[in-house]
């Protein structure tokens, strides 16, 4: 177990280098050798399925770090034969996943993480629905280890995933995410503060009308009918902002998406596919985004393009409908 305890002595370095700063010598040397031994190279793609080792699903449990699972049913329903999850493996922790992906086969990009995960018992054709599914939705990807923090792999295994499920199902023809958008309220918050302050924010003025008339949305709590309950004139000024969020809020001194899910998509080559209102109705949806999700598409033919656009020249790939919900 010497390298599992390796990544975690990284992980406790990481939660007290600021209580005690002289660790910060010795995280870094960490760091530098656990990214050389993590190499892309040395890692093993594995599916896991409800008949894998009650040990290892536990620890999906445990780890799944977008959309908690609540029970060993829910884990069950994740882990039927019209769902897939891969997850990296290092020969020096063969029975610690470093990373993982659940993955639906669907007809369409779906929009609505709930309906995409709920119990499905009614269903008995499921074999019909794998045959007759166009589109693999990757709807959950966590880290597992805390360790490995900035050690990044996780494009890899959306590509290699990509790659087993062309192998194994070959009708697929789209691959897209359903996605969070974690730092959307974030951003707004800190710009209704600076409107606040009377400071200035460099926003256009529409953007800063819009953030104006949500002022009130963001203080609410959700409620059971949330966001079901809000206007369609509140609806369109927060798929506004959503979609300019994404499209032009960047990291401070940087040409990369504020985001950091988006820049992670982006970084990958997907294009900004679509935006779903009321995408996850639960709590934490609403604190996040206001139960917004977002599909990002991976369209094999302008992968590399994307990427390079992104990463070369801040350039984000845009769908037309998404662009059409800007004023």
């Amino acid at each position: 177990q010497g390298v599992k305890f390796l990544v975690d002595l990284r992980a406790d370095l990481l939660r007290w280098r600021k209580e005690a700063p002289g660790l910060a010598i010795l995280e870094r040397d960490l760091k530098t050798l656990l990214a050389s031994w993590f190499d892309i190279g040395f890692l093993e793609l594995q599916r896991i399925t409800w008949n894998s080792p009650a040990a290892l699903l536990e620890k999906l449990i445990a780890y799944e770090a977008v959309h908690a699972i609540q029970s060993w049913d829910d884990l069950k329903r994740r882990l039927a034969s019209d769902r897939r999850c891969f997850a990296f493996f290092h020969p020096g922790m063969p029975n610690e996943p470093l990373i993982f992906v659940e993955v639906a086969l669907v007809n369409g990009i779906a929009g609505n993480v709930d309906v995409l995960i709920q119990s499905r018992d009614q269903e008995t054709d499921i074999e019909g629905k794998i045959s007759d599914a166009d589109t693999a939705i990757f709807y959950s990807i966590s880290n597992a280890q805390a360790g490995l923090a900035g050690i990044s792999f996780g494009d890899f295994l959306i590509k290699r995933v990509v790659g087993e499920l062309q192998r194994d199902l070959p009708h697929l023809k789209q691959f897209a995410t359903l996605s969070p958008i974690p730092a959307l309220r974030t951003w707004m918050d800190r710009q209704l503060d600076a409107i606040a302050r009377e400071q200035e924010t460099g926003l256009p003025t529409m953007v800063e009308a819009a953030l104006r008339d949500c002022q009130e949305l963001t203080a609410l709590t959700p409620a059971a009918d949330m966001p079901d309950a809000v206007s369609e004139q509140m609806r369109g000024n927060i798929e506004f902002l959503c979609a300019w969020y994404l499209m032009n809020a960047k990291r401070p001194g940087m040409e990369t998406a504020f985001d950091p899910v988006a820049h992670f998509h982006l970084s990958n080559g997907a294009r900004i596919e679509r935006l779903n209102w009321n995408g996850n109705g639960k709590e934490n949806g609403w604190t996040q985004s206001f139960g917004m999700m977002v599909n990002y598409l991976y369209d094999l033919s302008n992968i590399e393009k994307n990427h390079e656009s992104y990463v070369g020249q801040g350039k984000i790939a845009v769908s037309s409908g998404v662009k059409r919900l800007l004023r």
